[in-house]
């Protein structure tokens, strides 16, 4: 009963994701499976149907829309700019999905108000005029000039604002506000280097399974919708960040070994020499990686996607490869791949 509920009530919800991570009230959040499911196609069809600005209802919410028919997006060759409507549809389709992985954290918002050509600025405290009924959190932790109200996506409405207010990317933190110096994930970040081939990026990767898998860990990858790849390691609650932080440089230190010639340690870019990166810092309070289906301001709206390990033989396979206009596509022919990442309980194992 880790999630304060029955056996007997999870057994009868088995489409809903269960959390240990948080109160028994809000352990229990819907997921799209198979199907993307919560927005309906008239709702869609209204939001077509507005003009440059308007009043959406979305997920039984009135939200003021504006700038609809903005590029915020460069476009890919042979297709169309994505434009702030577009994202803002994809936000209302993929909210569903993205829920579990946001819900209950506190949200770093990269936000790119004049489009992803320009220059995006991090925005982490709630602005005075959002909305009442936008889910929050006041960090108890903050200092004087430190952000102190976050966003907290507690509801598919929220994303849909947090799309409109421009933010392109969306990274929660890796640890739940109820209890923000325990993190839920240990994070892996392969960052390649100027010089760093795609195959030799795939090299990497494959390490970091037969790692896992020789430890007998689960971990779940993701493309970022950039250039490299993460990791995301569920672990059960207890770990301090400095343990996960200390474990992932082991692991990652042991992978470099494998490859000295493909990996730097230095922590500047000039430094790297075009070397790849295994970025272990990323495991610390505040600390985010962008979460799984945000967009990245690249031209065509590339989202970091969920991949299947063995998909790191697909020869199709880019880091870029799905964007806000093919993945929703993809969720509904192969579900949620990241869906597992959820159930925690790991313990993580001694590593020399």
């Amino acid at each position: 009963m880790l999630s304060g509920r029955t056996n007997e009530e999870v057994r009868a919800d088995p489409e809903r994701v269960w959390r240990s991570d948080l109160p028994a009230e809000r352990a229990s959040l819907q997921v799209g499976g198979r199907e993307i499911d919560g927005v309906g196609d008239d709702e869609l069809a209204a939001l077509d149907e507005l003009g440059g600005s308007g009043s959406w209802v979305v997920f039984g919410r009135t939200l003021r829309v504006t700038n609809l028919d903005k590029n915020l997006f460069p476009a890919r060759e042979g297709e169309e700019p994505v434009t702030k409507r577009d994202l803002i549809r994809y936000a209302a389709q993929v909210a569903p999905v993205s829920l579990p992985y946001l819900a209950g954290r506190a949200l770093n918002l990269h936000r790119f108000p004049d489009g992803a050509d320009s220059k995006g600025f991090w925005h982490k405290e709630l602005p005075g005029h959002a909305p009442d009924w936008l889910p929050r959190w006041d960090n108890p932790e903050a200092g004087p000039g430190e952000t102190r109200t976050y966003l907290v996506v507690d509801e598919a409405a929220a994303l849909v604002w947090a799309a409109n207010f421009g933010a392109l990317e969306w990274h929660p933190w890796t640890s739940p506000t109820e209890a923000p110096d325990r993190p839920s994930y240990v994070m892996f970040d392969i960052d390649p280097g100027e010089q760093t081939t795609w195959e030799q990026t795939l090299e990497i990767a494959r390490l970091h399974r037969t790692a896992l898998d020789h430890m007998g860990i689960r971990g779940y990858p993701k493309v970022t919708g950039r250039r490299g790849f993460q990791v995301w390691v569920p672990i059960r609650r207890g770990p301090s960040f400095a343990d996960t932080r200390a474990w992932a440089e082991k692991v990652s230190r042991s992978i470099g070994a494998v490859v000295p010639e493909l990996v730097s340690w230095s922590w500047s870019v000039k430094e790297r020499g075009g070397l790849a990166r295994l970025d272990y810092t990323q495991n610390a309070v505040n600390k985010t990686l962008v979460a799984p289906y945000s967009p990245r301001p690249a031209a065509g709206a590339p989202v970091s996607a969920p991949i299947s390990w063995d998909e790191l033989e697909d020869p199709e396979l880019r880091p870029d490869r799905w964007t806000v206009r093919t993945i929703v596509e993809r969720l509904a022919e192969r579900g949620d791949l990241f869906r597992s990442v959820l159930q925690a309980g790991q313990r993580l194992p001694r590593v020399r």
